[in-house]
């Protein structure tokens, strides 16, 4: 995107309108929202709680899971407030400064979530391949580790960003169809050339969730090889009973994604508040989903959730 007649005046304040074309309707689609949000925060929140104070618990695959839930409370909060608050009280008004913050936040934020799944593939699989010695290769101090690396990743590599945005001169709309700030649609209302944004975001698509993407395939194709040379019936059952809930959340994490990336490239025809509402599902689904699906197919996980609210009750 090119111009050549800049004004010299630069937008610092920029309008989300929330879902284009269905503006009268925004305190409908707020309900949705609300619920979402809520049960995400009770429900990680929850998760989080039991995962650190059950010494049971602090185990490798329920200290992952306690990241994937902690990631999913900020990714929540990052993007549901604000939307809410467009839908309610017409708050769309948002400063350039906070508008990248928040879309620096949500990027790195999902990053780390694709990391995060990665890492627990990689758990199932020394798990299942390596039973004997999955607590003597993955030590707390080694999941540490492990988390910072995710951590530096997912908000280093999206670092760059800033200063890819902070260059641009926001001389053409600054109005913003969607519930939340992020990169593209942003560095679009400006007159420079964005090529380097564009190029920049291909990127760190690939070298991360991607990446991340062909490697959690190739840790299952792994973990299946070993699962078909299971002998036992029960040992069989059990393995693929593990990965069960896993797998269940990588569906849900990329699958919207993968979806909404094919509408948006694919899609010329349809309605743009029909983008918009596929995005937001892409932030509202998985923090939503992630506890209700681990606290009903993990046993131990279910079964402190029973003891911590019924128990104490009688």
């Amino acid at each position: 995107m090119t111009t050549s007649n800049h004004t010299g005046v630069s937008h610092t304040v920029f309008h989300l309108l929330g879902i284009p074309g269905l503006e009268d309707q925004h305190i409908w689609i707020s309900i949705p929202f609300f619920i979402s949000f809520v049960t995400a925060l009770l429900g990680n929140s929850l998760l989080i709680f039991i995962i650190l104070t059950k010494r049971s618990l602090h185990e490798p695959m329920y200290l992952f899971l306690c990241m994937l839930a902690g990631a999913d409370v900020f990714l929540s909060t990052c993007t549901v407030p604000k939307a809410l608050a467009i839908f309610w009280f017409h708050a769309g008004k948002i400063s350039l400064d906070c508008c990248i913050t928040q879309l620096f936040f949500i990027h790195s934020t999902f990053i780390s979530e694709s990391g995060i799944l990665l890492v627990m593939a990689f758990d199932r699989y020394i798990a299942i391949c390596y039973p004997l010695r999955y607590t003597t290769i993955l030590t707390h101090a080694l999941i540490r580790k492990i988390g910072l690396t995710i951590i530096l990743r997912s908000y280093g590599i999206m670092f760059p960003i800033i200063f890819l945005l902070k260059r641009l001169t926001f001389c053409e709309s600054n109005i913003l169809t969607n519930t939340a700030c992020k990169h593209i649609a942003l560095a679009r209302v400006s007159c420079d050339d964005i090529r380097v944004n564009i190029w920049y975001g291909f990127f760190v698509l690939m070298s991360t969730v991607v990446l991340d993407i062909v490697l959690i395939f190739f840790s299952y194709v792994l973990i299946l090889r070993a699962v078909f040379h299971v002998s036992s019936q029960d040992a069989y059952h059990k393995a693929l009973n593990t990965c069960g809930s896993h797998v269940c959340v990588i569906i849900l994490f990329y699958g919207p994604g993968i979806f909404t990336t094919l509408i948006q490239r694919f899609g010329h025809n349809i309605s743009p508040h029909i983008h918009v509402l596929l995005a937001d599902v892409c932030i509202l689904a998985p923090p939503m989903l992630n506890p209700i699906i681990y606290g009903i197919k993990t046993k131990q996980i279910w079964n402190q959730v029973v003891h911590l609210l019924f128990t104490k009750q009688k």
